[in-house]
């Protein structure tokens, strides 16, 4: 750059490093505790707390557009992935990068998070090839959801509607020889953890893989997830469309995907998180942009955003934060435990004050990472 050229603009998107720090925050702190101390309460309040902070045992629809607050933070998650695209690679773009350098970066970005994934799920003892874990997820979709991106809506929309189609029939086709129609969206006898006894048994491992709630498949479904993330980013990049419409238009694909979701699982779609079922990804998906036109309407559009600051923190390094909680949590769990007196973990809100103990822990490392300018990118 020039001496007088000026510095680019920074083209941050303040509710999304907001959302995407709520998320984390929350992912890595086990919603700070307050599912667990509500199963000491009595009340409807309690049941309240426990049922949104944890997972349904299968279906996860409830009173038509109901949900488990938990069961939307891998939802959000990922469409945060898709939402940021846009931001990352046209910046790169203007910095001069290549296409086949970019499609390259995403990758790499793709495998890598794939085996993050697995490493963490083999942590504690032999190489356990799973790829279930959040990363892994978002890496096997990765790669394909750059082919899409800066693709024209229609085109984007097809190729989402075609994968949930294609998929959806797969799952009602195979496997055969099924008692019901329910039994193709059961657990133990759905076509992706059909296809996990066979694929993941491919693999070496020290006991064969017998089964599992989450499968590897899981993926393509979740892919649209994504997707619907990279359409929300694009639309926020259109210096065309004001805040307000942007919301507006947010707002309403939220409302139609809820209702259709809702309607399919209903009828012919169950809503089921574990499988990531069409209908699954079509209801979470409309939390996931409601949300979002929340975050946009209050901190971008209203300016409301004075209380940001401790959440930005932890968006801005939300690989680092979900990394602490995965692999140090217990750690300082346990060196809370041993250098605090016992009074502080005794008590009805015992659980959420070790919860917030282990945030603000996370927090202030993040906190020096960012008056350092570290953060932990793939």
């Amino acid at each position: 750059m020039s001496p007088d050229e000026p510095p680019a603009k920074n083209e941050r998107l303040l509710s999304l490093d907001v959302y995407r720090g709520t998320v984390m925050l929350l992912l890595a702190t086990s919603g700070l505790g307050l599912a667990k101390a509500a199963k000491q309460w009595d009340g409807a309040f309690a049941e309240f707390l426990v049922f949104n902070g944890s997972h349904p045992q299968w279906n996860s629809q409830f009173a038509f557009l109901g949900v488990s607050v938990w069961d939307l933070i891998q939802p959000a998650f990922m469409f945060i992935v898709g939402v940021s695209m846009p931001f990352s690679y046209e910046k790169r773009a203007r910095l001069g990068q290549s296409y086949g350098s970019r499609m390259r970066h995403a990758w790499t970005r793709a495998i890598l998070l794939t085996l993050l994934g697995v490493f963490l799920q083999s942590r504690w003892g032999d190489t356990n090839w799973l790829f279930t874990n959040v990363l892994s997820q978002i890496g096997l979709g990765y790669g394909f959801l750059f082919f899409l991106f800066g693709r024209s809506w229609k085109t984007q929309f097809t190729a989402g509607a075609a994968v949930l189609v294609v998929y959806y029939i797969l799952m009602v086709l195979l496997p055969r020889g099924l008692e019901s129609w329910r039994a193709h969206f059961a657990d133990g006898t759905s076509l992706p953890q059909q296809f996990d006894l066979w694929f993941l048994n491919l693999f070496p491992r020290e006991k064969p893989f017998d089964g599992h709630a989450y499968s590897t498949l899981n993926f393509v479904p979740s892919f649209v997830t994504m997707l619907m993330g990279l359409m929300a980013g694009q639309l926020l990049k259109n210096g065309e469309t004001s805040g307000g419409q942007k919301v507006k238009m947010l707002t309403i694909a939220a409302i139609i995907l809820w209702i259709v979701g809702a309607i399919l699982g209903v009828t012919i779609c169950p809503v089921v998180k574990k499988l990531w079922s069409p209908s699954w990804a079509l209801f979470s998906g409309g939390y996931a942009i409601g949300l979002l036109a929340i975050f946009y309407w209050i901190i971008d559009v209203k300016k409301w955003n004075k209380w940001v600051f401790p959440f930005v923190i932890v968006g801005l390094n939300p690989l680092a934060m979900y990394l602490m909680g995965m692999l140090s949590k217990g750690f300082v769990r346990a060196n809370l435990h041993r250098h605090l007196p016992d009074f502080v973990f005794v008590g009805p809100a015992a659980p959420i004050v070790e919860a917030c103990l282990i945030a603000l822990i996370f927090w202030l490392v993040l906190w020096w990472m960012f008056r350092n300018k570290v953060f932990l990118r793939l």
